[in-house]
């Protein structure tokens, strides 16, 4: 008997945990984790770009050096805030947004300033830059709209009754939206 209780009782367990949706919470939150992965991913792929887009600046006669430092100095603390997964919360989302926030108004105040070199917009290698870059500002705001979405999901799942019960149990808690920065809802006209 006592060995029978030792079989049945982990299998009890196993099964009153999957079918309170423990699993299920589980699997969401990692899925929260691989979305926030990719927001980070795209994020670096526009950091990586920078340099190729001031060097190539950089070749352009009397260009403003104070810009493209801005942009270096931007991209440099937006490279320094990374959040683990596990870390996500208000205040370290925050410090990120703000982090690529700088970025995103550095290379703004940069094409605008491109605007004045001709020779600089119609340089090959800068355009293909911009395309990329544009590209990238995309696939930005897709993993955003993926990352939220998901937390919506998981954030939904642990508090429907009865897997609200389970999430406090087992310390599920809400994950944190990315929010649009303030005036984003106005979106920036960029030109070459």
């Amino acid at each position: 008997m006592n060995k029978l209780i030792k079989w049945v009782l982990p299998l009890f367990a196993a099964v009153s945990l999957s079918s309170c949706g423990y699993n299920t919470m589980v699997e969401e939150r990692e899925s929260v984790d691989a979305a926030w992965s990719q927001v980070e991913t795209q994020y670096q792929r526009r950091n990586d770009l920078i340099p190729n887009l001031v060097n190539t600046v950089k070749g352009a006669a009397d260009f403003e050096k104070s810009t493209l430092t801005s942009v270096m100095e931007a991209r440099a603390k937006a490279t320094q805030v990374t959040i683990n997964p596990g870390d996500l919360n208000e205040a370290n989302l925050q410090a990120f947004q703000k982090a690529q926030s700088g970025v995103s108004s550095a290379l703004s105040r940069l094409l605008v300033t491109v605007e004045r070199y001709p020779d600089l917009k119609a340089n090959q290698n800068f355009r293909d830059l911009q395309a990329q870059l544009e590209g990238t500002e995309n696939r930005i705001a897709v993993a955003r709209k993926n990352y939220n979405e998901t937390v919506r999901e998981y954030n939904t799942t642990i508090q429907k009754f009865p897997k609200n019960f389970t999430a406090s149990m087992f310390d599920f808690e809400k994950a944190v939206y990315y929010e649009a920065d303030e005036g984003s809802e106005n979106a920036p006209r960029v030109e070459f």
